[in-house]
């Protein structure tokens, strides 16, 4: 049984599709067992997860230095055709999300490290805007034919927060990422005004909330219970009439080393809270991980579909 169908059969009625890579660019392994995708990254595997490894723009320092790089073509041929079958199969029984997660923040850092990112971040280099700007190129033109398709949520996303608050001073992230996300969010309006736009952050980003809504966010996920400040009763109160919430069941203690019993309880409890009058999606605050007993995830979907 394939991954959506499993995940269908458990109660799931939301199916995210996305763009792949195309058959002409895809994915090769090195000789030293590190992979190598069409962005130039490399990634080692390290057991559950692969890390990035080598950052093909870690040198670049100037606008030709990222003008001159072969970015992706968002719309190379075979790049949708997986997402389109997925469509084909779902989209009549299911919502549809168009997943464009990860975007300029994240892809860039990607591309050139984390912390020479920050660093370029703040002493402004030359090539970071420009950085910036070909990877949300890149996730505009892939957005934009997501939404040609007919999916019902745009899922875009940067994680912005931490544990403990968030990655960059709310004042940068004003003043350099919000006007990038204002004019991705008109972009992809002009292709379907209605459209519901969703954005991933992890961690905690409660200062840029307030920004967010704003910037007219329909959806914001992944809530993620024991980053700072992110209490699921706060957030209604404050933001929900504004937000609909995506996410809010913790995977980093709940479901890895609760009981059945704790599970079904915390989750009703935090439908009841984010659920009030609406507004919510349940679902985890991030993959279900390896470590989490197949008995607490069968008690999780036996808490969501509860009457």
């Amino acid at each position: 049984m394939k991954y959506e169908g499993l995940l269908t059969r458990l109660g799931m009625d939301i199916i995210a599709i996305a763009p792949t890579s195309p058959p002409s660019a895809p994915s090769i392994t090195l000789p030293d067992g590190r992979v190598k995708n069409e962005w130039g990254m490399v990634f080692k595997d390290i057991g559950i997860y692969s890390e990035l490894d080598e950052f093909p723009l870690s040198g670049a320092s100037t606008k030709e230095d990222i003008l001159s790089y072969p970015f992706p073509d968002p719309l190379a041929a075979g790049r949708y055709d997986i997402a389109q079958e997925m469509l084909a199969t779902y989209g009549g029984s299911h919502g549809i999300i168009g997943d464009v997660e990860t975007m300029f923040f994240e892809i860039s850092w990607y591309l050139t490290g984390l912390e020479k990112f920050l660093v370029d971040l703040v002493t402004e280099a030359e090539s970071l805007p420009y950085l910036m700007d070909q990877v949300m190129h890149y996730i505009i033109e892939a957005g934009k034919r997501l939404l040609d398709m007919g999916v019902d949520i745009l899922w875009c996303g940067d994680d912005f927060g931490g544990q403990n608050g968030m990655l960059i001073d709310p004042n940068e992230w004003r003043r350099i990422i919000k006007p990038r996300i204002k004019y991705m969010f008109e972009e992809f309006r002009k292709v379907q005004p209605d459209i519901k736009l969703a954005w991933h952050s992890c961690g905690s980003i409660i200062p840029i909330i307030p920004d967010f809504i704003e910037l007219g966010l329909d959806i914001l996920n992944p809530i993620q219970p024991l980053a700072a400040g992110m209490d699921p009763v706060f957030l209604k109160k404050e933001f929900g009439q504004d937000l609909v919430f995506f996410g809010g069941i913790d995977v980093q203690d709940l479901l890895p080393n609760g009981t059945p019993d704790i599970i079904h309880d915390e989750v009703r409890r935090r439908v009841e809270i984010l659920g009030k009058d609406g507004g919510y999606i349940v679902a985890p605050a991030h993959n279900i991980q390896p470590d989490t007993p197949v008995a607490n995830v069968s008690a999780f979907f036996d808490a969501v579909l509860a009457p």
